[in-house]
């Protein structure tokens, strides 16, 4: 028996934040070594928003670097850029044919997405889930690292290879694989600076709202010198009338590896000016050798290219196999 195959990726769009690396790439990088890894900067998808082309290939060097500085080993995952696989916009398709509209049209994300762009939503955006699918089963994943956000995402994918497989194939020969979530419970859901009760995101317009991966020291200790917080004193954790506390305390632990009750006995009898450096300067520390070896990278780029042809040509190969299967099975002539 082989290892189980993981599959997942980042859209390009601007710098990963801390919610990012805490509730996902940390994620794949703990069990790296106990799957084969497909990660991919998932550029197609950035393009269901409105977006600026004129960043979109920089966008997408920046988050292949930052897989490599952030601890993913070639030795056990494969990277590649989601638009270099064309596979992935043509299994798509076929999904399409076969998923029912209104499946797209009670998915949570796209309705508050919809809402705040009104006429301007795009059909890629109400069908991105059927994308999202297309990029996990032309991999044959197993297990696929998931947020509380994506789980619906990942409900409708297992619901589309059923379907198809339902159609198309039998049980005993089926054509697509069923792919299980993979949930980190610790640290899945890391909050916004300017609200606690709000997840960091990168759609925020507040820049002050989370920490980029990327910030300088300086801008790290302004914003979380910035960040809101509670008059109540006395730190603690797990208290749902304190989203702020706990969150940050939560950071805390998460960036400073030590466990809740290590963080509880140490912080509380502190006060807000008292912690509020602690995590500055903890937050500093756990990103400078990520910000030292993403710089690293970076300034050789043949290197950064040469990764991502090598991702290119081990994920088509998976990809194209995965792609043929379902035309045979949908009754396509076989390419000449």
């Amino acid at each position: 028996m082989g290892k189980q195959r993981v599959l997942s990726g980042v859209q390009p769009t601007g710098n990963l934040h801390l919610g990012n690396y805490l509730g996902a790439i940390r994620t794949w990088v703990d069990i790296q070594e106990n799957y084969d890894n497909f990660f991919c900067v998932v550029d197609l998808h950035a393009i269901t928003v409105p977006h600026n082309p004129k960043t979109l290939a920089q966008d997408t060097y920046t988050i292949a670097a930052l897989y490599l500085a952030c601890g993913i080993d070639l030795n056990h995952a494969t990277i590649f850029v989601q638009s270099h696989v064309t596979a992935h916009a043509e299994l798509a398709w076929l999904l399409n044919c076969i998923t029912p509209l209104n499946w797209l049209e009670r998915m949570i994300q796209f309705k508050e997405k919809a809402v705040k762009q009104g006429e301007n939503v795009s059909v890629g955006l109400l069908d991105y889930p059927v994308l999202m699918a297309a990029d996990i089963l032309l991999y044959d994943a197993d297990r696929v690292p998931v947020g509380e956000d994506q789980k619906q995402h990942l409900e409708l994918t297992r619901d589309i290879a059923a379907r198809f497989n339902d159609q198309f194939a039998t049980p005993e020969n089926p054509v697509l694989k069923i792919p299980e979530p993979l949930i980190r419970t610790e640290g899945a859901r890391v909050m916004s600076l300017t609200d606690g009760s709000r997840k960091m995101s990168k759609s925020d317009p507040s820049d002050l709202s989370r920490i980029n991966l990327l910030d300088p020291p300086e801008l790290i200790g302004k914003k979380i010198k910035r960040c809101k917080t509670d008059p109540i004193k006395g730190l603690e954790l797990d208290n749902k009338e304190r989203p702020e506390c706990n969150n940050l305390l939560g950071l805390y632990g998460l960036l400073s590896g030590k466990t809740k009750q290590e963080v509880i006995l140490e912080c509380q009898d502190m006060g807000w000016g008292q912690f509020k450096p602690l995590l500055s300067e903890t937050t500093i520390a756990a990103l400078e050798p990520i910000q030292l070896k993403y710089q690293e990278i970076m300034d050789n780029k043949d290197y950064l290219d040469s990764v991502l042809r090598d991702g290119k040509e081990k994920a088509e190969a998976v990809a194209n196999h995965t792609l043929n299967r379902v035309k045979d099975a949908l009754g396509y002539l076989p390419t000449l």
